[in-house]
């Protein structure tokens, strides 16, 4: 059992890291009054907004997020 404890601790550390790359990557978004404004109008090409770069790294952190989260149930049930 110790093994599985270091091997998901591991797991954990990197996944730890890779959210916090990840979430560092990603754009803020427009944020006060001209934000409002220039945001407000929706073009055709954001629309696509999943499909771009954004889109991918928004979706890699729920996914390392998700997987954080069972490494960190199945530490809690292991020891």
């Amino acid at each position: 059992m110790e093994t599985l404890t270091i091997i998901l601790t591991v797991v954990q550390v990197v996944l730890a890291v890779a959210i916090i790359i990840l979430v560092l990557l990603q754009q803020g978004k427009s944020a006060g009054l001209s934000g409002a404004i220039s945001g407000g109008a929706e073009t055709f090409f954001g629309k696509n907004k999943g499909r771009s770069i954004d889109g991918l790294l928004r979706k890699l952190t729920i996914i390392g997020a998700s997987g954080l989260a069972l490494t960190t149930l199945l530490l809690i049930l292991v020891q």
